[in-house]
């Protein structure tokens, strides 16, 4: 699943009533992408502008307006100017130089970034200006590298992680500041499928379980609003958990996942007479989500045969099956129990399918090569083509 977008937009840097008075970028942003590829020759018109405006600028409008073109700039995508000439120029002012070493503890971090406590003026901007720093690089190093062949930007990529998450344990006890919570959990997941997709799963895997245990730990972000964000992040680290061949473990953190919406939804029964529309659908996707977590070790376990225990066979003939009504195997029974609809049901077959310990290209049995697991992944398929066609009978 998609993370959503970025919540950012909505803590305003500045204040209401103030406006951008620097003109001299407003250029920026009408020109085309064709005209950014000569980085130093903007790189350095945008520094000749900070020049020419700082000493006329008190130093809190000066940096809320640095920090908001560094935000422009982001979402043009010219990281590297954002970078250099915007949260780089902002954090210039501390005297830590050495950004490529991770700080290791957290007090290190404080004292360095926030000598004052958290009280000061500045404090949301350095947060902001820390985190688009460490999205900056990383956009940077998938522009050069998408596919993270080089180990340079494998170790570039976990030294980000780390210091998101750094940033989000000091950020997590300043309920205020809640909206970096989100922004950091949506940074990790996003770098941390990234990382999945080339086999870095068991390496990615404390990441995302501390992002789901930070959005919990913070009040504002268990309201509903936020439930199906909250339900993406607990099922990829179910789907961490199977890529790891950890599969009892990506269930039972399903499990967990499900009580915790259970909790959510009695909780808003007790609040309010009637569930909307609305919230009777976010509850139902992440349920759904949940399950199909579920679903994914629960169709397969069951029928193993334990080692030396003699089961007499019961293998159904699937052609014969064909024009039978629904459930015609034990597969599809356990369909019907847990999902209600076609569409989550063919989800639920297309996760019980997949395998990314498996070579799509390389035809062969699944792992481990029992009769039983063959016969659950022939059922799979058998359900998932009545679906897909809609000749689904019950």
């Amino acid at each position: 699943p998609s993370s959503p977008q970025s919540c950012q937009d909505s803590a305003s840097i500045g204040s209401p009533s103030s406006t951008l008075r620097l003109q001299d970028l407003g250029w920026m942003k009408m020109r085309g992408r064709a005209e950014f590829h000569h980085q130093t020759s903007e790189s350095t018109t945008l520094f000749n502008i900070w020049t020419k405006f700082k000493p006329r600028l008190p130093d809190w409008y000066y940096n809320e307006k640095l920090i908001k073109v560094g935000d422009l700039l982001m979402q043009m995508k010219e990281y590297k100017l954002a970078l250099l000439q915007c949260y780089g120029r902002y954090l210039e002012q501390f005297s830590y130089r050495n950004f490529d070493e991770v700080i290791p503890e957290v007090h290190q971090f404080k004292s360095i970034f926030f000598p004052n406590g958290f009280r000061d003026k500045n404090t949301t901007l350095t947060f902001h200006a820390l985190q688009g720093r460490n999205i900056c690089i990383y956009q940077m190093v998938c522009s050069n590298d998408t596919n993270l062949h080089n180990p340079e930007s494998l170790r570039t990529c976990f030294r980000i992680l780390f210091s998101l998450r750094l940033i989000m344990q000091v950020t997590l006890p300043q309920e205020q500041l809640c909206w970096l919570i989100y922004n950091g959990t949506v940074h990790i997941y996003t770098i941390c499928r990234h990382l999945m997709s080339i086999g870095q799963s068991a390496k990615v895997l404390d990441y995302l379980l501390w992002a789901s245990i930070c959005i919990e730990s913070s009040v504002p972000l268990l309201a509903v609003h936020y439930l199906t964000w909250r339900a993406t992040l607990y099922t990829a680290v179910c789907q961490c958990y199977f890529d790891c061949q950890a599969g009892i473990h990506g269930e039972v953190f399903a499990r967990r996942g499900l009580s915790k919406i259970d909790e959510l939804k009695q909780i808003e029964n007790m609040s309010s007479s009637a569930l909307n529309i609305e919230t009777r659908r976010i509850f139902k996707e992440a349920t759904v989500k949940m399950a199909i977590m579920i679903f994914k070790r629960a169709v397969y376990e069951p029928r193993r045969k334990p080692k030396g225990f003699f089961r007499p066979k019961l293998r159904i003939n699937l052609k014969e099956a064909q024009n039978m009504p629904w459930p015609r195997t034990v597969t599809e029974r356990l369909l019907l129990e847990m999902f209600d609809c076609g569409a989550a049901q063919f989800l639920a077959v297309l996760e019980a399918l997949s395998d990314s310990n498996r070579r799509i290209l390389c035809t062969g049995p699944p792992v481990p090569d029992e009769t039983e697991i063959r016969d659950v992944v022939s059922e799979l398929f058998f359900a998932g083509l009545d679906i897909l066609s809609g000749n689904m009978q019950i």
